[in-house]
């Protein structure tokens, strides 16, 4: 793995649920952009030593390289960029053929947001506990996403005093 300052690292959690984790590499260590790294996370904006493990990826995308703009957060062509990070959580909870999944977002912008999603097994059907789960947790992501979008009409037509419509 090789790296420069100015790239964005994204690490997984080593526990199931766990979140995922990014941050700018502000500085490399060792030779030619080999780990270790010193990280500033977005999320908690603090700066820790990181030995990146086959959990994480350098994202060189819009990679800040030459020397007069390595600040974290400023583009290659020195626009501003910002990095955000929402964890988005599905509870599902089964009894009796049927399925319940929570969704729930928390961003900065939008604070938290939750939407349910129900599914139910015909009584004519094999017992596959895994398909309820996938459609529950669908139907719930999927009122989650309209939610979003509902939000972000409200506070477009709020800034610009004009009724919104977002295409999705």
């Amino acid at each position: 793995m090789k790296a420069a300052t100015g790239d964005r690292i994204v690490t997984a959690s080593g526990v199931v649920g766990g979140p995922v984790r990014d941050g700018v590499i502000v500085e490399t260590r060792g030779p030619d952009g080999t780990p270790p790294y010193r990280v500033r996370w977005s999320d908690t904006g603090e700066e820790t030593l990181v030995f990146p493990g086959p959990d994480s990826f350098v994202d060189h995308s819009g990679a800040v390289h030459d020397e007069g703009a390595k600040r974290a957060g400023e583009g290659a062509g020195g626009e501003s960029r910002r990095t955000l990070t929402w964890q988005v959580q599905v509870t599902l909870v089964e009894s009796s053929g049927s399925t319940t999944a929570e969704a729930t977002v928390v961003g900065p912008t939008s604070g938290s947001l939750r939407a349910v999603g129900h599914a139910r097994k015909a009584p004519q059907d094999e017992e596959i506990p895994a398909i309820g789960d996938e459609l529950a947790a669908a139907r719930a992501l999927r009122r989650l996403a309209d939610r979003l979008l509902e939000v972000a009409e409200y506070e477009i037509a709020a800034s610009t005093g004009h009724a919104a419509h977002v295409h999705s």
